[in-house]
């Protein structure tokens, strides 16, 4: 099976032509897509300088015997007023220029990737590696949800962060980050694509480690850049694979996306051992970016970072580059059937498990931790089953709601924060149990807070409702074809973490937002809603959470209800945009399976039962768990009793981290200071310092003889004739 000889063809001068064209007639001509990653890199260096001039500053002041507060008297200085403008700007400027490449994409049908190449980065002869961009579908929408979503958020920031002494410095890490996330969504090889993989993991670790002088903060760091490197170790053997395996097959190896994807289907066989372990190689390496089991653990500790970070790196950027990955390899994920269920298995797991732990979690960012570990799980079952644009959707609308989520958590935390400092107060202002009401003092907060927790519950017609639901209908469509008793499972698995869902967000805003306020008499009186630079991207998104989903909605949906009647623009535009990226791999799964077919009944309905089932089952939910939730009489932390029974092993997360650092930190440390006590300092240094001491008798001994009389050298002299002739005469 090969794809159409013109996919590939390289026009002179190395650049992929484009032979699209729309309408009329006019090829599609990328507008600067190498500015879009320069322009956060040139952030970053900016923001950068201003951090090292206010650390020189603060540096200065402190060996004058002085603490500097760059906020004192209530003016700042140009090295935190800068930041504000050039942070958000060179994200929004770059959200421009790919919005243009955007539009210009759309008027024309692509059938083929854009790859702009810039320089030649390593060559060896047989095997080059170019510093190359791809521009397609895929890395477009990618590319729109990253700077968009991150241009949101660094807006928020500026609100969030503005009274942080370290403020130029957190908008240079924010714009590297977005650095190298884009150099991973648009690079146009594995190699490239790694570049930005270890980037975002490097950026997350300083990120979340950004109030280092917090011994916790830093810990939580270190762990996310140490699990990320286990799943990296998966990324570079499936690397090595493909290098391997295409070198054997072409003559020469080759890490371009374009050549391995073009030469799979003949090169690999269907389910062959070789492909089924390149797979599995790159599921190890999606479970670490993205949070699966068992490499999970890194992300509910990573929200000791600033909120706007959680926001950024955990609802659009770096946890949904494995399932990114997936998909952009869905050719390779297509051909080893293996690799795919394991795919679908372990997010269906994931999202079933991480959804019971966040019933039981008190922490407003942890439970949200615990909801994108879910939510990353049904883009892996997505991706996993074959459905690589339904995983790409959910993906695309999770940004949204999540990111609302998580920004909307950041604005409670900062006015409780505010109202606790001013009181004096020491509570937890991220623990629910000292919340309450705040609907009354947070409005806007609280209605956009709202949205989102009905778009991630599944209901409709909110954007969550039909990436959701597409996913689950897909698994199980998949249960009547290959491995079909393991794709039932998947699926309920699927939708039991679809209502554990929707209990545990309506548990976060009854405790939040309604019933009795538990701050306290004198803090609620300092409680406010956040200023228009946070509230205004809870807006934005807040309106993406409800239309974002209108994007992909099945014509067996969107024609029974208003979009029937041309009331509302539903589509499945989506779907057909990304045909060009998954058109392939759904052939070849097809073909290779022969059972699935994306629109066969499910157990005895269509797409439309199914839908007014699972959203009617969605609403109960939300309808009993608020009436349950809003029953309860919480205390405020410092007064609650501690977690009892099976709600302690769900507030404890399964112990898992515990068990973790039992059988795997624990034992490496033991072997760690044995290889240091014993072989490093008892054998290595035994040798190394016996030798030393050897050479230093010698040379204690011969100095015995070197006592600076000539009578004593005359005598040795003598003696030592008188030997030789010994031996020569006896």
């Amino acid at each position: 099976m090969t794809l159409p000889l013109g996919y590939f063809a390289l026009q002179e001068g190395h650049e992929i032509q484009a032979a699209a064209h729309g309408p009329a007639g006019e090829a599609f001509e990328p507008f600067l897509p190498g500015l879009v990653i320069l322009l956060p890199l040139i952030g970053f260096l900016l923001n950068g300088a201003l951090a090292l001039a206010a650390s020189r500053r603060s540096a200065d002041s402190l060996r004058g015997g002085v603490e500097l507060d760059f906020f004192e008297g209530g003016n700042r200085p140009l090295t935190h007023r800068l930041p504000t403008w050039i942070g958000p700007g060179v994200l929004g400027l770059a959200f421009l220029i790919v919005l243009v490449n955007f539009t210009r994409m759309l008027g024309a049908d692509l059938h083929e990737p854009i790859i702009r190449h810039y320089w030649t980065w390593m060559n060896t002869g047989a095997f080059e590696v170019d510093v190359a961009l791809q521009l397609d579908q895929l890395s477009m929408i990618m590319m729109m949800v990253v700077t968009g979503v991150g241009f949101l958020i660094h807006v928020f920031s500026v609100g969030y962060m503005g009274d942080d002494q370290g403020y130029p410095r957190y908008f240079a890490y924010l714009n590297l980050f977005v650095f190298f996330m884009l150099i991973l969504v648009m690079g146009a090889s594995f190699l490239l694509m790694f570049v930005g993989w270890e980037g975002v993991g490097f950026c997350s670790y300083i990120l979340i480690g950004y109030w280092f002088t917090d011994r916790e903060k830093a810990d939580s760091g270190k762990k996310a850049f140490i699990v990320n490197r286990i799943g990296d170790l998966g990324f570079l053997a499936a690397m090595f694979l493909l290098f391997a395996g295409f070198g054997s097959f072409g003559g020469f190896g080759t890490l371009n996306f374009v050549e391995i994807f073009h030469d799979a289907p003949d090169a690999l066989v269907y389910g062959g051992g070789i492909v089924t372990a390149i797979t599995l190689c790159l599921l190890l390496g999606a479970t670490g970016k993205s949070a699966q089991i068992p490499l999970y653990v890194w992300l509910p500790d990573a929200m000791a970072g600033p909120t706007p970070v959680s926001a950024l790196i955990h609802a659009a950027t770096m946890v949904t580059a494995g399932v990114y990955m997936v998909a952009r390899t869905s050719v390779l994920f297509a051909l080893a059937p293996v690799g795919g269920l394991s795919v679908a298995l372990i997010g269906a797991l994931t999202a079933l498990f991480a959804a019971t732990i966040g019933l039981a979690q008190y922490d407003i960012k942890r439970v949200l931790a615990y909801s994108t570990i879910s939510q990353l799980g049904y883009m892996f079952v997505g991706v996993g089953v074959g459905a690589y644009a339904a995983g790409v959707f959910h993906l695309m609308t999770h940004a949204f709601f999540k990111a609302l989520l998580f920004l909307g958590s950041g604005a409670v935390i900062h006015s409780m924060h505010h109202a606790l400092h001013h009181t004096h107060n020491h509570a937890d202002p991220q623990d629910m149990r000292n919340m309450g009401g705040l609907k009354k003092f947070m409005p806007i907060t609280w209605i956009t807070m709202w949205i989102a927790t009905l778009a991630i519950a599944g209901i409709w017609p909110f954007a969550g409702f039909f990436s959701k639901d597409e996913i689950i209908w897909y698994a199980g469509a998949r249960a009547a074809g290959t491995y079909g008793a393991w794709f039932t499972l998947i699926w309920i698995m699927a939708l039991a973490a679809a209502m554990i869902t929707a209990v545990y967000m309506t548990r976060l805003m009854i405790m939040t937002f309604h019933g009795k306020n538990r701050t306290g008499q004198e803090e609620a009186k300092h409680l406010h809603e956040a200023p228009w630079v946070m509230w205004v991207p809870l807006a934005i998104l807040a309106a993406l959470s409800i239309f974002g989903g209108w994007v992909n909605v099945p014509h067996a949906i969107s024609d029974s209800f208003l979009g029937g009647y041309g009331l509302l623009p539903m589509s499945e535009w989506l779907h057909d945009w990304l045909h060009p990226i998954a058109g392939v791999a759904t052939e070849i799964q097809a073909t290779g399976a022969g059972e699935f077919s994306h629109h066969a009944p499910l157990f005895g309905g269509g797409e439309l039962l199914w839908a007014v089932l699972s959203t009617v089952a969605a609403l109960v939910v939300v309808l009993v768990t608020a009436r349950i939730v809003g029953g309860f009489k919480y205390l405020p932390a410092s007064e609650s009793p501690a977690p009892k029974g099976f709600k302690k092993v769900l507030y404890m997360k399964y112990y898992i981290d515990e068990l973790y650092d039992r059988i795997i930190v624990q034992p490496l440390i033991k072997a760690s200071r044995f290889a240091w006590k014993v072989i490093d300092a008892g054998i290595v240094d035994g040798i190394a310092n016996g030798l030393g001491n050897l050479a230093r008798a010698f040379g204690w001994f011969g100095s015995l003889f070197q006592t600076g009389s000539v009578n004593t050298y005359a005598l040795f002299l003598a003696i030592g004739v008188l030997v030789i002739l010994g031996v020569v005469a006896f």
